[in-house]
């Protein structure tokens, strides 16, 4: 709610702001947008992630894509925690399936702001944020 409360509050801001002609505020109200949109977003894929009695290897044509690609589930779990270990600052760790490649990936978002590379659809988002596990 927070988030939308906060988008909400940005866009009635950035209307403003382009009414007078407010350059500065103009990009300041867009960069809150961004941030609280994109906060949404992945904490609406990361609940869909959870699960009340964990995970385990996933079966199916996921887990033959995993085995094709990252050569097993060991490995890209290896390398999905490097990813996630490996932010520099506050962001998630995501598990992509690129539609124009017709592969996985694996990368790093920064912040909140959603900056999900053209043509990815997240599947797998970790919350790198010092408050998902310092609680």
């Amino acid at each position: 709610a927070a988030y939308v409360a906060g988008a909400n509050t940005a866009l009635e801001k950035l209307e403003a702001a382009r009414e007078s002609g407010d350059h500065s505020a103009i990009f300041l109200h867009e960069k809150n947008l961004a941030f609280h949109l994109g906060g949404h977003v992945n904490h609406s894929i990361w609940w869909k992630n959870l699960s009340p009695n964990g995970g385990d290897k996933p079966v199916g044509e996921l887990a033959a894509a995993i085995d094709d690609q990252f050569g097993s589930f060991d490995k890209f779990r290896a390398q999905f925690t490097a990813a996630a270990n490996g932010l520099q600052g506050s962001g998630w760790a995501v598990l992509g399936f690129d539609t124009l490649g017709q592969k996985l990936l694996t990368f790093q978002l920064y912040d909140q702001q959603a900056n999900v590379p053209l043509g990815i659809i997240p599947l797998l988002q970790v919350d790198m944020w010092e408050h998902a596990f310092y609680l």
